[in-house]
């Protein structure tokens, strides 16, 4: 196994993992804090880093139905949401590219 390289997207309040404190994003890519998740509530971000993704799977949601994959973090593996590949409905084609992460599997901290 090799050194697992991780980027740092800084900014004022990050958004880490909740097992291994690795940085994934921050407030400035948040696009809405009101989702759900397995878990309970969940955030939409334009983009994160240090996320590694699995195969494309369709999910019917409560939005409709939909191509995702999900994100696990690059350093500890733990999965923590999904990525929104495409959305079968117009109206959810807003969610495409994004990332959704999971409030109970993450952190918010104050960055620099």
């Amino acid at each position: 196994m090799g050194r697992v390289f991780l980027e740092h997207i800084g900014g004022s309040c990050l958004y880490s993992c909740g097992n291994c404190d690795t940085v994934l994003t921050n407030k400035n890519e948040l696009v809405s804090s009101r989702f759900n998740g397995a878990t309970g509530r969940a955030f939409l971000f334009k983009s994160a880093v240090n996320l590694v993704v699995n195969e494309v799977q369709e999910r019917v949601m409560l939005t409709g139905r939909h191509f995702v994959r999900d994100v696990f973090c690059k350093k500890c593996s733990v999965k923590l949401g999904w990525m929104y590949e495409f959305a079968c409905d117009e109206t959810q084609r807003y969610k495409e590219g994004n990332v959704i992460l999971e409030k109970a599997l993450i952190s918010e901290n104050i960055g620099f």
